[in-house]
């Protein structure tokens, strides 16, 4: 590991009265911090001398104090430094991720109250963080946050890629829109969530990208989201300027802070060209380094399971539709007529088992094999999950036997239903079970309200608890996989045990009513920004009345851009999510996902245009080999790509899984061709994208 750490000259810090300037080691982004005249700390973000960001307040509102942490500041100090190392990730996109910032830290100090805060900025050539620091203090001590008033203002009517505020979800199609149609088109945008009602009409969540009409892309973010509330942004449709605007608890205050402390960092990422957005480590770099010292159970996994046909209504996760009025554990199912339709049963768990080791893949995910889901909330005054009783049809000891027999890893499922205090009284219990039956990973869900009731699943509270869950289970040597949880901000790189996070609208909407056809080329600019998504690709039937006929939802992309997203969906924790059948029906497509890597050595983001399309190549880690995905909005387009990036010297097979000329995700989504050439750095290719399709390719050295 190679770093520097050093003061920085005049070229990085400029003063001319109380301005100071902060530049990026390429010196494309300049950054002015000043006081205004009310002593409220302001600043301008600028890319290659435009103006980005005009100028900013910022600042925090204290509950029950007449002061706050806003205004009547004087500057104390400042300090400046730069920093570049290198450091290798326990798994992620590239094996190598390069760290260089300079920084500013401005100490600001309130003579009225004596007391202090410290702004710090850290600008990198992708963009800037910057974070509040309240240092030990014996004025500044307990204080209670009623809001953050940190603001973004924008320098004119730019498109934005969006979804509403929420303090409760993420799972929503994205509305592409001007900033000042946010209010108009808010309502439309709302999809499932009836409640919100009590949320501004101009709210959105981050990651928000937009593009200006000078063709600027913009990122605003948080990153390392641990102690504090989840920041939504408030638009002010008057003068494009946004707000940050915290989740509340029960009682409305935004958080509880002791001193020291510190918020999570506020990003803002800009480029003209979008595909340094995609390639940006921005965010993994402003968490603090790896804390788990031994990492040699976290293992990327490639995963097939018993989860698509309940999601589509074919089969059941309860075993019985009649409701025990007794606790889980004492439940007697002799008298409980069982359905037919459960499918956590041990000889089905078994077919999957044998497809996944025939098949090389690692795990076998079970959902619904655990007693409590005919009665989600439960009669008595004991929760209903235990997390560890199996339903009479489950034998676990016999799929742990088969399952080992075959070289093939069991991954647990944990439904907590939202009830947060019951899962942590049982977590010990549950990590422990899983250790017993070898199970390296589990997929945690938070379906429904939070419980205790009126807390969210983005409050401080529910924050801190995600946080406690992921440290419980590196203790027992588990990798989350947390669904319905809060939006990840790179705190992967801290806890590489944290494996992956749904929280965002995956492929299981596609069985509710469908996403949009090019929700997968803007959730790489928005939900991926922070961390890699369990989205559950690789859906072969598209047309779902096939599988459940009381279900006419339609899968909204072709097979060839099912296929794609396992290399432009980034995740080291990858589901083959349709059933067997559907697999077996089309050999030469499921090969594609059979070979392509999770885990990876280098990636090159070869374009985009968010709402659009995507281009990736994946070195895969340990090999000199390449996969590429491209997934394709609504408009047919054609990708001109050079393979350049391939060893000089090498010669290498290509197979190309590509959409057919007539293919089209509505009318005929599993219309595909592949074809195979030998292909060196010299070789370019043309290829044709359906809407709602794309192309993968998998490029294997030539021995």
């Amino acid at each position: 590991m190679k770093y520097t750490f050093a003061l920085i000259g005049i070229w990085l810090l400029s003063f001319s009265g109380l301005a100071q300037e902060l530049i990026s080691p390429n010196q494309d982004l300049k950054m002015k911090f000043s006081l205004d005249e009310n002593g409220t700390p302001v600043y301008q973000l600028y890319y290659k001398n435009e103006e980005v960001i005009k100028p900013s307040k910022l600042g925090l509102e204290l509950k029950d104090d007449d002061l706050s942490l806003m205004n009547s500041f004087k500057i104390v100090d400042t300090n400046t430094s730069t920093y570049d190392n290198t450091w290798e990730p326990v798994w992620g996109e590239q094996a190598e991720i390069r760290n260089h910032y300079n920084e500013l830290a401005v100490t600001l100090n309130q003579p009225e109250k004596d007391r202090k805060i410290i702004i710090r900025f850290r600008m990198f050539n992708e963009g800037l963080g910057f974070r509040y620091e309240f240092p030990e203090q014996k004025n500044l001590v307990y204080f209670v946050i009623k809001e953050e008033h940190t603001q973004f203002a924008m320098t004119g009517d730019h498109t934005a890629f969006w979804i509403p505020g929420d303090y409760d979800s993420q799972e929503y199609d994205y509305t592409t829109s001007k900033l000042s149609e946010i209010s108009s088109k808010f309502d439309g945008a709302l999809s499932h969530n009836e409640s919100q009602e009590q949320f501004s009409k101009t709210g959105v969540q981050t990651s928000l990208m937009m593009k200006t009409e000078d063709g600027l892309f913009i990122n605003l973010h948080e990153a390392a989201l641990k102690e504090y509330s989840l920041m939504n942004l408030n638009l002010n449709e008057k003068n494009f300027v946004f707000e940050s605007w915290l989740t509340p608890d029960v009682l409305g205050n935004k958080g509880f802070l002791q001193a020291p402390n510190t918020s999570p960092w506020r990003t803002i990422m800009v480029s003209d060209d979008a595909t340094d957005i995609l390639a940006s480590n921005m965010t993994l770099n402003l968490n603090e380094p790896n804390v788990i010292e031994d990492t040699s159970f976290i293992k990327p996994m490639k995963y097939v399971g018993v989860w698509w046909e309940m999601i589509t209504g074919k089969s059941a996760w309860n075993y019985t539709d009649d409701l025990p009025s007794v606790k889980v554990g004492e439940t007697d199912f002799t008298k409980a007529k069982p359905n037919g339709r459960h499918a956590a049963n041990t000889e089905h768990v078994k077919e999957y088992i044998d497809f996944a080791s025939e098949h090389g893949f690692d795990g076998v995910l079970v959902e619904g094999w655990n007693q409590g889901w005919e009665d989600w909330y439960g009669h008595s005054k004991d929760f209903v999950f235990d997390f560890v009783t199996p339903y009479p049809d489950f034998d676990v000891e016999e799929i742990h036997d088969y399952a080992a027999s075959k070289n093939v890893k069991m991954i647990m499922h944990h439904e907590t239903s939202g009830a947060i205090r019951n899962y942590e009284r049982h977590m010990d219990s549950a990590y422990a079970f899983m250790n017993k039956y070898d199970y390296p990973a589990v997929k945690s869900g938070y379906v429904g309200n939070i419980i205790p009731r009126g807390e969210h699943h983005y409050g401080q509270w529910a924050i801190n608890h995600f946080l406690y869950a992921v440290k419980k289970a590196a203790d027992y040597k588990v990798m989350v996989n947390a669904h319905e949880a809060v939006r990840p901000t790179g705190l992967r790189r801290t806890y590489p045990n944290l494996i992956a996070n749904e929280s965002a609208r995956g492929t299981e909407f596609q069985a509710f009513g469908g996403n949009k056809p090019n929700h997968v080329t803007i959730l790489p600019f928005t939900r991926l920004i922070g961390g890699p998504m369990d989205y559950t690709p690789g859906i072969f039937e598209m047309d779902i009345s096939k599988l459940n006929p009381d279900n006419n939802s339609h899968v909204n992309s072709t097979i060839a851009n099912q296929l794609a997203l396992y290399v432009t969906m980034y995740s080291p924790l990858q589901m083959a999510a349709d059933l067997i059948e559907n697999y077996k029906r089309f050999p030469d497509a499921f090969q594609f996902i059979k070979d392509v890597a999770i885990d990876w050595e280098e990636s090159k983001y070869l374009e985009a245009e968010p709402g659009q399309y995507i281009t990736v190549a994946r070195k895969a880690k340990g090999t000199n080999n390449w996969f590429v995905g491209n997934v394709n909005g609504t408009t047919p387009r054609t990708t001109k790509i050079k393979l350049d990036f391939l060893e000089k010297g090498k010669k290498y097979t290509a197979t190309i899984y590509a959409d057919a000329e007539d293919a089209h995700y509505k009318t005929n989504p599993q219309a595909y061709k592949i074809t195979t050439k030998t292909v060196t750095r010299r070789t370019k290719l043309k290829l044709d994208s359906a809407p709602g399709g794309g192309f993968a390719i998998s490029i294997i050295e030539k021995k």
